[in-house]
């Protein structure tokens, strides 16, 4: 399917079609593409957990609120948050740099080799580390200093730093829902969840976030609640 295709035909679904199963591997080939959705500094802090149990798909709709949904679904996909695997995913990134540059001495590294891995064994950290939210103010506090002198990166604060990381998974979660539209499988994202019922079900550990709920199918025609709405372009685009 043409790219414009897919995005046009990508609708929230509210109804699906219980006689029309979905294959579970091709809405893992889905989340394989949507791990390729480009996301602040590489850091990858998601996790895709893929629902294909009829009994725990049955115990999530009712933390869905059982709109219609999450009743209808045949599979789901809980996009989860995982800020509090930065350190991890720093680990992860030295191992890949000391694969590209090779294990030179510091001094004999590349100017491109030095900066990858003073950007991921010092910026990294700075951005990420906190004490109770305490460090992000005194950093934010810091920046707002420098920044009367000269533009500097401001989202130093704790809050600021789980912002970016959901935006990264809202990424991933968009590439995933244009991907089952491509190959004609149907999506509706849910926000309005019981986020906490649904951590305890999957057992996520205490850092995790939940970022939203996917529910997936083969549409109804009735699933499609009426023509697209949208605000006027010209209201929304602003030349400059």
């Amino acid at each position: 399917m043409e790219f414009t295709e897919a995005v046009k035909r990508r609708r929230s679904v509210r109804k699906y079609d219980p006689d029309q199963p979905i294959d579970a591997e091709k809405v893992k080939e889905c989340l394989e593409l949507a791990v390729l959705a480009p996301n602040s500094s590489n850091m990858q802090l998601w996790e895709f957990y893929h629902i294909t149990s009829k009994d725990t798909l049955a115990k999530i709709s009712p933390f869905c609120f059982d709109q219609n949904a999450a009743k209808t679904a045949e599979q789901m996909v809980v996009v989860v948050v995982r800020k509090d695997l930065w350190r991890k995913r720093v680990k992860a990134h030295e191992t890949y740099l000391h694969k590209v540059f090779g294990d030179v001495p510091k001094k004999q590294r590349s100017k491109r080799a030095k900066f990858a891995f003073t950007y991921y064994k010092t910026i990294i950290p700075v951005s990420y580390a906190d004490f109770f939210g305490l460090f992000g103010y005194l950093k934010y506090a810091f920046y707002w200093l420098i920044g009367l002198f000269r533009p500097i990166y401001r989202q130093a604060r704790n809050s600021d730093m789980r912002i970016v990381a959901h935006k990264s998974a809202g990424l991933a979660a968009q590439t995933f829902m244009l991907a089952m539209a491509n190959i004609n499988y149907d999506t509706c994202p849910m926000e309005g969840i019981d986020s906490l019922r649904i951590k305890r079900l999957l057992k996520l550990p205490f850092g995790a976030e939940i970022n939203m709920v996917i529910s997936c199918g083969i549409r109804k025609p009735e699933g499609v609640y009426g023509d697209r709405f949208r605000i006027p372009f010209q209201e929304v685009y602003k030349k400059i």
